[in-house]
């Protein structure tokens, strides 16, 4: 039997590895039913080095050449979590290690989450905090939803707007026409999607290319009573740009669940003007929700000691198209 360790905070040991998805581990490694953190490696980095198979999640250490050292049997890490950018390196590469992520699991709250929101903005919900009259909205019927990037967070808010009578509005350079036509969606440009949506949510990666991506030009186009909806990551808009046109527009909303720098500077108008709302990152994995992350994990290594196909392995070359 293989031996395995848990290398991660020990607030999220708590939340992502629950009791049946160890006692399903316990079955293929010889761990101990305890977590070690970045500190304790600091410490006694003699931990790894007959450590086979890593289990983590959020507060793993970057597997940089001198942690790598110490651990010269290590040929798995199965992270429950999200992005991995910040835990591997090019030593980590070349040593060939097997590395999975729980992305597709973090993916299904921000879903749901945009979701939500799209269809509380349709209501023009969030002016009603302010102002407890009846306002003209657009409602869920024949309204137009506009998606940039559909990748899997956008496709699964996709698959949710479908339940709607409501028309989706599509922006990105990676979606064919036969695509858009498949999905059953309206492909368009980002001036389109914001000139002429009730709502407009942002799902795309964070790249050097995204960065400030959406900007003055865009939330200017806008219609009256719209609302821009981000749950992807806050850099991709010029929040300069945003402070201007929504400090005089007051007719449009813009819901930020990401800001960048997060959360943001101190006296920042984001935190004042009456039509943006922020909420702290939440619409990724909470609480009980990490435990499908942990769930996730746990069956990638059921797979690979298996041998069957591993679903959501990472590698050098898939990482640079992740977010």
């Amino acid at each position: 039997m293989m031996n395995g360790i848990y290398l991660m905070d020990k607030v999220n040991f708590k939340n992502v590895y629950g009791n049946l998805d160890k006692e399903i581990i316990s079955k293929y490694l010889n761990i101990k039913d305890k977590v070690y953190t970045r500190d304790d490696l600091l410490s006694h980095p003699s931990l790894l080095n007959e450590i086979d198979v890593i289990m983590s999640s959020w507060g793993a250490p970057l597997f940089n050449k001198e942690l790598l050292l110490h651990a010269p049997n290590l040929k798995a890490v199965f992270y429950g979590a999200g992005s991995v950018k910040s835990i591997v390196s090019d030593a980590f590469w070349k040593r060939n290690i097997i590395l999975t992520s729980a992305w597709s699991a973090n993916a299904i709250p921000v879903a749901e989450f945009a979701f939500a929101q799209i269809i509380l903005s349709l209501k023009n919900m969030w002016l009603y905090f302010s102002n407890n009259k009846r306002i003209v909205c657009a409602g869920a019927y024949k309204s137009k939803v506009g998606l940039i990037s559909l990748g899997m967070i956008g496709k699964l808010v996709l698959k949710k707007l479908q339940s709607l009578d409501v028309k989706v509005y599509v922006y990105d350079p990676f979606i064919s026409d036969n695509d858009a036509k498949e999905y059953g969606v309206n492909l368009c440009s980002l001036d389109e999607i914001f000139s002429n949506c009730d709502v407009i949510s942002l799902h795309t990666p964070l790249f050097n290319e995204t960065i400030n991506m959406i900007n003055k030009r865009h939330f200017t186009l806008m219609k009256s009573n719209a609302t821009f909806i981000n749950t992807a990551r806050g850099a991709i808009v010029n929040e300069k740009d945003l402070i201007d046109v929504f400090s005089k527009r007051t007719d449009i909303i813009a819901l930020l669940d990401v800001t960048h720098p997060e959360p943001p500077i101190k006296n920042s108008p984001l935190y004042t003007l009456p039509n943006i709302f922020i909420t702290p990152h939440v619409a990724g994995s909470m609480d009980s929700e990490c435990e499908r992350m942990g769930h996730y994990a746990t069956k990638e290594l059921v797979r690979w000691m298996n041998n069957k196909p591993l679903l959501y392995q990472i590698t050098k070359e898939s990482l640079k198209n992740m977010a």
